[in-house]
């Protein structure tokens, strides 16, 4: 029985290390007080110029800001103010709780103070309908964005600029919801205000033009939503913007159109862009500039070539090389570095098999890398555990929650890309007996791949997630190919502690079984 082709599992896996990336980068900044902090604000102001939501659509967040010259003056308006204010504090915080009550509290008292149908009451019922938003709590916050948008076109006409703002809101509120439908056709409501009051050259003109790309690309448009959000793009750069958060990450959603489509091409065009205007603007000690390196390597990757895998190779050195100055050596973030390093060095390797000096050089650096990515992965789950042990609820905080999903992943891919490697070298030194040849250390890293499984994911019910659960798949299903490899040349077992085949494939059947039922399930 043969191998499978390794070198094209392997792409395959590089290629699909995006999700892994998407991982880590959402560690290297998640904290709930960070997240809550980056939320913020748009606000449908009273006043005439209004701030406008932030670039992502699940993220932004659109809270009233205190700005009042009216001359309304009462106890209720008194309370309204202050009320609104400790509200925004609270949710900075992230105490929505808190939040929550005072932003019902001032919506009674701006309906008191200022009359039912009052702007301000518009206000009030935005605050709390972004409040619901974020809690998920999407029954709550759809009344309450009509009822704004419906005193904001009573107060001051169709075409408002205020009315613009609020119907963007709402257009967030039903895309969060995948409602494209109802999202497409607020942002292109909000977008003909904008245009007509700000003009096309205005950066919240260009924002809700991006917001509705994002939306036709949901619903399959893919040429149009790229047109838009080009054109967003281009906005921001004319506007001397094209070095903000905001057009960076335009541009990486337009690169995920173009790897989704396959255009790696223009993918690789459009992350050097970003790349260079990280460089120049922060240089490589920063951990945004390492990202966007790592992200152009990984797609350089996908494209495949030697050229490209030797300056995706060289690209992401320089990114280890930054983190271990910028992190402590055991973060996590240099684990996953080293995993793709080794993962190119195999791809490498596959390329320069007519060269056996070449090649066990290349083989030997990838295992360095990979031994101490597993190191470094295991610490990391052997030390949250015992925090975990430690505190007073014996619980993680979410962002250390999600460093042990992170680093049990990380573990699983080590020791996957580990096997590989044992294989490659097997075959790369006894070529004229690999058909007979037992590879127990390839059998050796993916028993270890299937006891981190069991002490991490299973014990600390981590399996149900289905990235940890696709790995251990894999890793079973290299062992079945490694078994049955072994059984066809009548091998003796490797070791007492190797399941057997059948063992193998029922558990590959039973978890597939299992992904199909849930994947089946009606919502």
């Amino acid at each position: 029985m043969k191998l499978p082709n390794w070198s094209t599992h392997l792409a395959t896996q590089v290629v699909g290390s995006k999700l892994l990336l998407n991982h880590y980068l959402l560690l290297a900044y998640s904290s709930v007080s960070s997240t809550l902090a980056a939320l913020l604000p748009v606000f449908i102001g009273l006043s005439l110029t209004p701030a406008f939501a932030e670039d992502d659509a699940t993220d932004s967040v659109g809270l009233q800001k205190i700005d009042d010259g009216s001359v309304v003056s009462n106890i209720h308006t008194s309370k309204w103010r202050v009320f609104t204010d400790s509200a925004r504090d609270f949710f900075f915080q992230g105490k929505l709780e808190d939040a929550e009550r005072l932003f019902i509290g001032a919506l009674e008292e701006a309906r008191q103070g200022f009359g039912e149908r009052d702007p301000h009451v518009a206000s009030a019922c935005n605050n709390l309908a972004e409040l619901y938003r974020v809690k998920k709590a999407f029954d709550k916050a759809e009344p309450l964005y009509l009822e704004a948008i419906n005193i904001l076109e009573e107060s001051y006409g169709l075409e408002d600029i205020r009315v613009g703002a609020a119907l963007h809101n709402l257009g967030q509120f039903y895309l969060i919801q995948k409602e494209l439908d109802r999202a497409r056709a607020c942002y292109e409501r909000a977008l003909k205000i904008k245009r007509r009051v700000l003009g096309e050259g205005h950066a919240d003109y260009a924002e809700t033009m991006y917001h509705l790309g994002r939306v036709l690309y949901l619903q399959g448009k893919v040429k149009d939503a790229e047109a838009l959000i080009k054109d967003s793009i281009q906005i921001l750069e004319d506007g001397g913007q094209g070095e903000s958060f905001l057009c960076m990450r335009r541009l990486q959603y337009l690169v995920q159109i173009y790897m989704n489509s396959s255009n790696l091409t223009d993918a690789v065009n459009t992350q050097r862009k970003i790349l260079h205007t990280m460089e120049v603007s922060k240089g490589w000690d920063s951990l945004e500039t390492v990202i966007a390196a790592e992200k152009l390597a990984l797609i350089l990757v996908s494209a495949g070539g030697q050229g490209n895998l030797m300056e995706a190779k060289q690209l992401l050195q320089s990114c280890l090389d930054s983190r271990t100055k910028l992190l402590p050596d055991d973060n996590i973030q240099i684990a996953a570095n080293m995993l793709h390093m080794a993962r190119v060095e195999l791809l490498l390797c596959n390329q320069t098999r007519g060269n056996i000096s070449e090649s066990t050089a290349v083989i030997d650096n990838a295992k360095h890398l990979l031994d101490n990515a597993i190191r470094i992965a295991r610490q990391a789950l052997d030390k949250l555990i015992k925090q975990g042990a430690n505190s007073k609820y014996h619980q993680l905080s979410k962002t250390d929650a999600y460093t042990e999903r992170t680093s049990l992943l990380i573990l699983l891919q080590a020791l996957n890309a580990l096997s590989q490697l044992e294989v490659t070298k097997a075959e790369l030194h006894k070529p004229a007996e690999k058909e007979t040849q037992p590879h127990s250390e390839a059998e050796k890293a993916l028993l270890d791949c299937i006891s981190a499984f069991k002490q991490y994911a299973i014990q600390r019910s981590l399996y149900y997630f289905g990235d940890i659960k696709g790995e251990y798949v894999t890793c079973l299903k290299q062992l079945s190919t490694l078994l049955s490899r072994s059984n066809s040349n009548g091998l003796k077992q490797s070791t007492s502690r190797r399941p057997s085949l059948q063992e193998v494939l029922n558990e590959i059947k039973r978890l597939e079984g299992a992904s199909s039922s849930v994947s089946n399930k009606k919502p």
